[in-house]
């Protein structure tokens, strides 16, 4: 029996040509700044958002916390969405490693609003911690892949300059953005003081993440990913991946979200399943499940018919389209689940 691993946009492997680019990557040691590959890297994503610097990441969750960490200091307090990756995902990173006092706000579709942003300032008081950082995530996982409004994007760098913020993005999945928007990336993140996005999801290499922001910057969250245990050798092996997955997957993202708003389509058919199909604007699908039926007992009787997919609530389940599952792997798992729900 064949399985679909609608799980994640992470579980994705290497292409043949992708291993081939790997075997051949010149390396060095990236500790010491020797390494060809990376160096190739970290120009090359630098120059494709018309930033001053960027840096090779072994994960998106170092990415993130490195960030916020050089950005911050203990005490100051960080405005976020309360669904977002960097809260919920990353194994309470802001707490541990930066002494952040987190304010979680609650959003439609992930947008955090210049608005809110205004409304949750702390009064300059000694009693107060200091509100002296935003981050927002685009596009939205746990709000099902949607896109933060642009304009309101802008409204939020004002709110931030007026009062001194910084403004960071968790753009793990910006790429997804880009494509479905068609706004071009340098323009996506111009607003922000930092950015991560990562190369292992959607662009399908098998580990990575990127920081981009000032050279000064850079050189800072170079010294604290040392200090995190993410200094590397030879990761020219890993890098070249990233190359590849940049310069040759970026523009079939718009095959999984075709896919994605396919197998909506099919689940919103099914009694038992709904999704809010306003929502499913890249390549994440959440369906909620009606009748008693548990999210157990669904990923159970999906998983026994070679449909996998992850619990996101206790009456909602996820499916993610990406590189290894083709339309035809989409119709297939939507006959699968159509024999388990009748």
């Amino acid at each position: 029996m064949k399985t679909i691993d609608l799980r994640s946009d992470t579980i994705t492997r290497p292409s043949q040509a992708m291993r081939q680019a790997m075997m051949i990557a010149e390396v060095g040691d990236d500790v010491f700044g020797d390494d060809p590959t990376v160096n190739e890297l970290e120009r090359y994503v630098a120059e494709l958002f018309e930033r001053e610097a960027s840096l090779f990441m072994p994960s998106g969750t170092m990415a993130n916390q490195v960030c916020l960490k050089v950005h911050s200091s203990p005490g100051w307090e960080l405005l976020c969405d309360r669904d977002c990756h960097v809260v919920n995902y990353e194994a309470a990173g802001p707490a541990v490693h930066s002494s952040l006092l987190v304010n979680l706000l609650s959003t439609d579709r992930g947008m955090v609003t210049a608005e809110m942003i205004q409304q949750n300032i702390r009064p300059i008081n000694l009693h107060c911690p200091l509100t002296k950082m935003v981050t927002l995530e685009n596009s939205h996982n746990r709000h099902g892949g949607t896109i933060l409004p642009q304009d309101e994007i802008l409204r939020v760098r004002e709110v931030c300059d007026e009062h001194g913020l910084i403004l960071h993005l968790d753009g793990a999945r910006i790429w997804n953005v880009h494509v479905a928007t068609g706004l071009s990336l340098p323009e996506l993140t111009k607003p922000f003081d930092s950015i991560s996005v990562c190369l292992s999801k959607g662009l399908g290499a098998p580990v990575g993440s990127m920081i981009l922001g000032s050279a000064e910057f850079i050189d800072r969250c170079r010294r604290e990913r040392k200090l995190f245990g993410g200094g590397m050798r030879q990761a020219g092996i890993i890098a070249a991946a990233g190359l590849y997955a940049l310069k040759n997957n970026l523009e079939r993202l718009t095959e999984d979200h075709a896919n994605a708003r396919n197998l909506a389509e099919g689940l919103n058919q099914f009694q038992m399943l709904s999704v809010d199909l306003s929502r499913v604007e890249t390549n994440i699908v959440l369906a909620d499940i009606s009748g008693p039926e548990t999210v157990e007992s669904v990923l159970g009787k999906m998983k026994d018919v070679g449909v996998l997919a992850v619990p996101f609530g206790p009456k909602r389940i996820r499916m993610v389209t990406h590189l290894d599952v083709t339309r035809s792997d989409c119709n297939e798992a939507l006959d699968q689940i159509r024999e388990v729900f009748n």
